[in-house]
């Protein structure tokens, strides 16, 4: 894969036509944000980052964040800590799975501290769309794994950080609704820390393939 470096801070970005069109469109609203909303009636950091989910993130993630594509997270109704966190990580390169350093570190590279907050708190303030159906038995077996982990294998309750319906908490993300493909990448990820969260690492590196996409499977049909 060739990079190009971006001139204002040297961050690679992968010479993809999506990547490539979505950063060009970040440049072009960087280059006026967000002074340029200052007559808005609304804060200007709030309505260029609405500018930004609008019309550049939901390329991926959909205009309010239910993304329809699998392979991107859906972020509507996400925890805004989360997502604040997660935001500044890319921009400072520090998360490390695939698409991360695929997309999301250009993407975040010229995002101020003020846009990101509000960013963060435009889209945990959407409305989630409903997830998918999944297989029955598999839908079941991620579930006990999730509500009640895996006591032999060492693996604990997802519930108790995530909450028994998905909804998180604090700095805990959201995982009701999301797509099953983008979990089970995650998953992965923790276990192989390419995403070096020493947690999530404890939680991952016992489960089998199989038990992962049952979680996934489970977590993609919550409401």
């Amino acid at each position: 894969m060739k990079f190009l470096a971006c001139d204002r801070q040297r961050h690679a970005v992968p010479q993809n036509g999506r990547t490539l069109m979505c950063w060009a469109a970040i440049s072009v609203l960087a280059g006026a944000a967000p002074g340029a909303f200052a007559n808005d009636p609304e804060s200007s950091s709030t309505t260029y980052a609405r500018h930004l989910a609008i019309g550049v993130c939901g390329a991926c993630h959909g205009a309010r964040g239910n993304s329809t594509q699998p392979k991107f997270p859906r972020l509507a109704g996400q925890n805004a800590n989360y997502l604040r966190a997660q935001l500044k990580a890319f921009r400072e390169q520090s998360r490390g799975d695939p698409d991360a350093i695929g997309y999301m570190w250009g993407m975040a590279g010229q995002l101020d501290d003020s846009t990101i907050d509000a960013l963060a708190m435009y889209y945990s303030a959407q409305r989630p769309e409903p997830g998918g159906k999944r297989n029955s038995l598999e839908v079941e077996r991620g579930g006990e794994i999730y509500q009640h982990g895996i006591e032999s294998e060492g693996v604990p309750a997802c519930a108790g950080c995530h909450g028994p319906e998905g909804h998180g908490s604090g700095d805990f993300p959201r995982l009701s609704g999301q797509h099953a493909q983008y979990v089970l990448k995650q998953l992965g990820s923790f276990q192989s820390n390419m995403r070096n969260v020493a947690v999530m690492h404890g939680v991952a590196q016992n489960l089998r393939v199989a038990e992962m996409e049952s979680v996934a499977a489970y977590l993609e049909t919550l409401p």
